[in-house]
C-alpha cells in the first residue's frame, strides 16, 4: 500500500478505525507488524488534510494511537471534533462537509461514524468531549431515522451526491449505530434489519456490480462509470463493506433474534 499522499490519508484512516473497532485484530498482531503499522500510519502525518470531513481522517489515525497507548498529537484530534461540533453542524441531523452544506451521504460515509468512534477511542485520554455526549448522540439517532427512511420498499435508495459508486456504504451510519445499540427508540432493532438486508439486497446481488474475477467495478447498478469522481477506484468501493457492521453483534442480540418488522416504507407504501 501507499501510504503518503492525499487518498492514502483516506485509506489509512479507514485501516485505524477498522483496528479501533476491533481491538482483537490489534492485539493479535504480532510485534513486527505492529511496528510495521506504527511506521505507516506516522508517515500519513506528512499529508495536510483538505478543510472538510478529510481533517476526521487525521483525528481518526491520532485517536488509534491514543486507544492503544502510543505517543499521539491531540491537536489533531481536538481541531477536528471541535470543528464540526461547534462550528458545522446544520441542524436536524446534519453536519455540513466544510462551510457549505451538501446533499450527499457524507454524514453516513464518514462525519457522524468518525466522530462516535474518535469520542469512544479517546474516552480514557486526557481529552474530554462528554460536554457534547449527549447533543452528539441526539444528532446521530436523528441521522439514523433519516437514514432508515430513505429507504424505498425495494431497498433502493435517493441517488444523490458525490461518491455514490460507495454503494451500500451510504449506510454505514445506519449499520454502526445498529452495532454499538445506538438506534433511537423510534426505531426497532428488528426493522433496521430489514431495511438494512434489503439494501443489501437490492444493491449487491446484481451479477453486473462485479467483474468476472469478482471485483466490485464502478458504479451503484452495474457497471457505471460515468459515476464515479475522480478520486474513485476498486479499493475504495469497498466501503460498501460497511453495511454489514451488525454482523459484530452476538447472535442471540436482538436485531438477529426478534421477529420481523416492517421498516417505515413498507409500513407505509406496503409490499411492491
Amino acid at each position: 500500500m501507499v501510504w503518503e499522499g492525499g487518498q492514502p490519508l483516506v485509506d489509512a484512516s479507514f485501516f485505524a478505525l477498522g483496528l479501533i473497532r476491533s481491538p482483537w485484530l490489534w492485539e493479535s498482531l504480532d510485534e513486527k507488524t505492529k511496528q510495521q503499522v506504527r511506521d505507516v500510519l506516522v508517515l500519513t502525518r506528512q499529508t495536510v488534510p483538505v478543510y472538510s470531513n478529510w481533517i476526521l481522517f487525521t483525528g481518526m489515525i491520532e485517536a488509534f494511537f491514543a486507544k492503544y497507548d502510543m505517543p499521539y498529537d491531540p491537536v489533531r484530534i481536538e481541531y477536528g471534533m471541535r470543528t464540526f461540533m461547534e462550528h458545522w453542524y446544520a441542524g436536524d441531523g446534519m453536519f455540513t462537509d466544510g462551510e457549505e452544506f451538501a446533499m450527499d451521504y457524507y454524514n453516513s460515509y464518514v462525519i457522524q461514524p468518525y466522530l462516535t468512534n474518535i469520542m469512544d477511542a479517546i474516552a480514557d485520554e486526557n481529552l474530554n468531549y462528554d460536554w457534547y455526549k449527549d447533543d452528539l448522540r441526539g444528532i446521530t439517532q436523528r441521522y439514523a431515522e433519516i437514514q432508515e427512511r430513505s429507504i424505498s420498499i425495494d431497498g433502493s435508495f435517493p441517488v444523490q451526491g458525490r461518491s455514490i459508486v460507495y454503494r451500500t456504504g451510504a449506510f454505514h451510519h445506519l449499520a454502526d449505530m445498529a452495532l454499538q445499540r445506538e438506534l433511537p427508540e423510534t426505531l426497532e432493532p428488528a426493522q433496521v434489519r430489514e431495511a438494512l438486508t434489503a439494501v443489501i439486497i437490492r444493491n449487491l446481488e446484481n451479477p453486473e456490480n462485479y467483474t468476472e474475477e469478482g471485483w466490485l467495478q464502478i458504479g451503484l447498478n452495474g457497471h457505471q462509470p460515468e459515476l464515479a469522481d475522480f478520486y474513485n477506484n476498486t479499493g475504495s468501493l469497498y466501503l460498501a463493506a460497511t453495511i454489514f457492521l451488525p454482523l459484530g453483534l452476538p447472535s442471540n442480540d436482538p436485531f438477529w433474534t426478534d421477529e420481523d418488522v416492517p421498516w417505515t416504507s413498507m409500513k407505509i407504501w406496503g409490499n411492491p
